[in-house]
């Protein structure tokens, strides 16, 4: 019959294996279940990430605003190739050596460690901004009911502004949108500039969005910007039209300043677009908040929908449709993967409206420019 003490020379032994990575995966796993625990805490994860995460991203994204490219990509493109290099280096040595029982869980455990200790870094970094206040509570924004009414209000004015701007940033031969989009990167830490005098919670470095090299591969991802929290980095997807960029830009920007919510980051960024003034961002937010008011009013009126969209100048109709284009050929089971994968992350940070919380953002724009929308 096994004793007590024969049990615990037992786990000792298997520990000794790998003591370190053995620490760093009980660590990591006991960070990730206080997440679990106390996520539910809105004073705790208040305080956590207005006086810890919020300055922690201030200091980050100013250091790495030093150097011209982006931290985030440098670590991806060494550490996705350093996972399968390390995978490969292991199934070999398992083909090749002894040991095999004892080498295949020191790779189990390694993996599990490392993957662990990401995850507990990133509940930390950005996990806590979920279950904090978010824009509207903190902003004191108003955001009650929307009418059909003022939804097809809302949506010819953003119809209207949309013909306005388009006329005013540069083309190409084909009547395409061509903005300079170094232009539109260089400009970006002013975009916030007026927005935060009304919004102080929208506050932060005058920092600027990033563009990625290897945007290509983000068009397969389907992914048109992403915040690396672990850098601080609003980073921007460089092949997309460039019609959408400016708007991307500003979405990324909004939560750089701490605007977890997709649905919240793509109203701030229509808002402070529009405070810029900036042709090409205006234009860029104009279609942004179009796109989601339209099919909005599509599913509630399809009548005034059709009146709408047929208002719109051919510069836009061309940019749309340019947009559209531009993403199908990217429907691919690897797109298809990778939407499930982030559909998966926001249902587990209780964001249950899963991809569609997106078109959460069109009670804001609503409820924000609906008077403005009868001027």
């Amino acid at each position: 019959m096994e004793t007590t003490a024969t049990k615990k020379r037992g786990l000792a032994a298997i520990f000794a294996l790998c003591p370190k990575r053995h620490a760093l995966l009980l660590v990591s796993a006991g960070l990730i279940a206080l997440h679990l625990l106390t996520r539910g805490d809105h004073a705790l994860m208040v305080l956590v990430s207005e006086r810890l995460v919020r300055p922690l991203h201030r200091a980050l994204g100013s250091l790495n605003a030093r150097v011209p490219f982006s931290m985030a990509e440098l670590l991806l493109a060494f550490f996705v190739p350093a996972l399968l290099l390390y995978i490969a280096v292991q199934i070999v040595g398992l083909i090749r050596k002894g040991e095999r029982a004892v080498r295949l869980y020191r790779t189990l455990v390694t993996l599990l460690a490392a993957g662990l200790s990401v995850y507990a870094l990133f509940c930390l970094l950005w996990g806590v901004y979920y279950y904090a206040d978010d824009f509207a509570a903190k902003s004191g924004f108003e955001n009650g009911p929307v009418s059909t009414e003022q939804l097809e209000s809302v949506t010819r004015y953003f119809a209207r502004l949309a013909n306005e701007y388009a006329a005013e940033v540069p083309r190409d031969e084909n009547g395409l949108c061509c903005s300079d989009r170094t232009e539109i990167l260089r400009r970006s830490p002013e975009v916030f500039a007026e927005t935060e005098k009304r919004y102080p919670c929208l506050e932060g470095p005058p920092l600027a969005a990033k563009g990625i090299r290897c945007s290509r591969v983000m068009s397969y991802l389907d992914f048109s910007g992403f915040f690396f929290p672990f850098t601080a980095e609003a980073n921007v997807n460089m092949d997309m039209p460039a019609c959408d960029l400016a708007a991307t830009v500003a979405h990324e920007l909004s939560h750089q300043r701490g605007v977890a919510k997709e649905q919240e980051a793509n109203f701030t960024a229509v808002l402070a677009s529009l405070e810029y003034g900036d042709p090409d961002y205006c234009y860029s937010a104009c279609l942004l908040a179009y796109t989601h008011l339209g099919n909005a009013l599509y599913g509630a009126d399809r009548e005034a929908w059709e009146t709408i969209f047929e208002s719109l100048s051919e510069d836009v109709l061309r940019d749309i449709l340019s947009r559209r284009e531009y993403w199908a050929q990217f429907d691919t089971p690897v797109q298809t993967a990778s939407n499930t994968v982030y559909e998966g992350f926001l249902h587990s940070y209780d964001q249950t409206l899963g991809l569609k919380s997106y078109g959460a953002c069109v009670d804001l724009l609503v409820n924000c420019y609906y008077k403005a929308s009868l001027g």
